[in-house]
């Protein structure tokens, strides 16, 4: 098995954001990769190039009218995508469009066995919805990814495990009808926190019931908390037996966020990341791709991801 792990840096992935002084601006890219390269981390990764996602392959996931809409607007330079929270900026189609491409591009070279694990820190963009932006996210990469490993590569049990403080509706809502996707969702209790929803007996619909997992947390929960009910996921997960796994590995969920009310620190992104690579060693395939999400604390957001990082090149060596 390659043992290989690839992580997506450079400029076109850094400049998605809504400018200097906005919770989610152009520098967080930086902000980590600053300190995984103190930390030495640089020199046990492989480096890719960010990658820019066609308009077909946008639509995998998201309706024509929609991405025309986000075309037109990012050359206006001004508006909203959705009620208040996305604001147009000039050039968010494009940085938009890299998210998506990078994200893409690592399931690709997970699953021609070209790497092992493969993070992508400017990602996981959980909010957005088929037809519209939400939450600071104009395309859903993780709705294509699992739309692309469908169309692409025929594959029938896909995983998607969300540690953002936030719940991650774009996906749950996209896909809770949908028996082949394993949704494992860890989020702050949507009666005190943006989007308001999660709640642990929504577990999917239909066919699909039993295949989604909540696990809403009252605010300060901690790690003691996330170690308690991390167990449940892992179960979760190995019962579902996967033939992918998606990690959104947000830093909001750090204590010290400016907009969420959590209290982990970035060991419970390390267990996390390094027991989902477990699971997927164990099932023989070792594909893991993991994707940032949120986090608008610098140093947390540096931290928590330099530790998934630290879990990833920890759990392919020989």
């Amino acid at each position: 098995m390659n043992s290989k792990v690839c992580v997506y840096i450079g400029d076109e992935l850094g400049r998605y954001g809504f400018g200097y002084g906005h919770p989610f601006g152009p520098d967080r890219m930086n902000a980590f990769w600053t300190l995984a390269q103190k930390q030495g981390l640089d020199k046990h990764v492989h480096i890719c190039d960010p990658q820019r996602a066609r308009q077909d392959v946008i639509e995998r996931f998201h309706t024509h009218d929609y991405v025309e809409r986000v075309k037109k607007l990012s050359d206006l330079g001004e508006g909203y995508l959705d009620f208040g929270d996305t604001p147009v900026v000039p050039g968010i189609y494009a940085a938009a469009a890299y998210v998506v491409g990078s994200s893409v591009d690592a399931m690709k070279r997970l699953m021609e066995g070209k790497c092992r694990r493969a993070f992508v820190p400017i990602a996981g963009l959980h909010h957005a919805q088929r037809d519209t932006a939400a939450g600071f996210c104009v395309f859903n990469d993780c709705g294509v990814v699992i739309e692309s490993l469908r169309t692409q590569y025929s594959l029938q049990r896909i995983a998607y495990v969300d540690i953002d403080a936030h719940h991650g509706d774009g996906v749950f809502y996209s896909f809770e009808q949908d028996p082949g996707i394993f949704i494992a969702d860890v989020h702050e209790d949507g009666r005190y926190l943006y989007p308001g929803t999660g709640n642990d007996n929504e577990m999917g619909i239909g066919n699909a019931k039993g295949t989604k997992l909540n696990i809403p947390m009252p605010p300060a929960a901690d790690d003691e908390m996330f170690f308690k009910v991390w167990p449940r996921i892992e179960t979760f997960i190995e019962n579902a037996k996967p033939e992918f796994i998606l990690l959104q590995c947000g830093a909001d969920s750090i204590a010290g966020d400016p907009i969420t009310h959590m209290q982990f620190t970035p060991a419970a992104h390390y267990h996390a990341a390094l027991n989902l690579c477990r699971i997927a060693d164990d099932l023989g395939h070792g594909r893991v791709l993991a994707m940032g999400g949120g986090g608008y604390n610098r140093s947390n957001l540096a931290a928590a991801w330099c530790a998934v990082a630290q879990a990833f090149i920890d759990s392919s060596m020989p």
